[in-house]
């Protein structure tokens, strides 16, 4: 299998990647990921999304390279300036909310969802308050997550976080899962 980096990427994607470097952002996320997420947005018509973890707006270019004219895209991140680079390259695009908030707070006051698909890029939605985002799930709904596998930028102790939520989702009655070894660790959840 070719694991090469997909083409055609997003417009957006050159320009976001090189303020990325600019900023020193080291938490981007990869091609492979990328490409997933757009497959599974383009999978979601019309669909709700939901981004914890903003970043630097990588992820969301992709999301937003799959959606349809309708979808929407709700895209929370803590660090107003890495969200300022997203909005800087992405904040033109309608079907786009960028929200700088703290995700765990956002997660337990939202009114907004239910969503189609969440991808869970930072510790809020994964780690803290995953019951909170899972909530906000539609039923047939998709849950992804990345960077399951080790990362050169994993603080101290985070293989036990790993490995605490990896059980958990294996234990869940409520969704069909499925981990990838592949990229930087995925597992997709569906809930049913």
């Amino acid at each position: 299998m070719d694991d090469s980096s997909p083409n055609p990427v997003p417009n957006a994607l050159p320009a976001i990647e090189e303020s990325t470097r600019r900023y020193g952002f080291d938490m981007a996320t990869e091609h492979q990921t990328g490409a997933l997420l757009r497959t599974l947005a383009a999978s979601k018509p019309g669909g709700m999304i939901l981004e914890l973890g903003t970043g630097t707006g990588l992820s969301a270019a992709w999301l937003l390279d799959g959606m349809d004219d309708s979808a929407r895209l709700v895209s929370v991140e803590l660090d107003a300036n890495v969200s300022a680079i997203a909005k800087t390259h992405l904040g033109d695009d309608p079907r786009l909310s960028l929200v700088v908030a703290d995700g765990n707070q956002w997660l337990r006051h939202t009114d907004d969802g239910p969503f189609d698909l969440i991808f869970a890029d930072a510790f809020p939605g994964k780690y803290e308050t995953f019951d909170e985002a899972w909530a906000l799930l539609q039923p047939g709904g998709i849950y992804v997550i990345d960077d399951m596998l080790p990362q050169p930028n994993w603080p101290p102790g985070h293989q036990s976080r790993v490995d605490s939520l990896l059980t958990d989702l294996d234990n869940r009655s409520d969704c069909r899962l499925t981990r990838l070894d592949w990229a930087s660790g995925i597992v997709i959840a569906a809930l049913i």
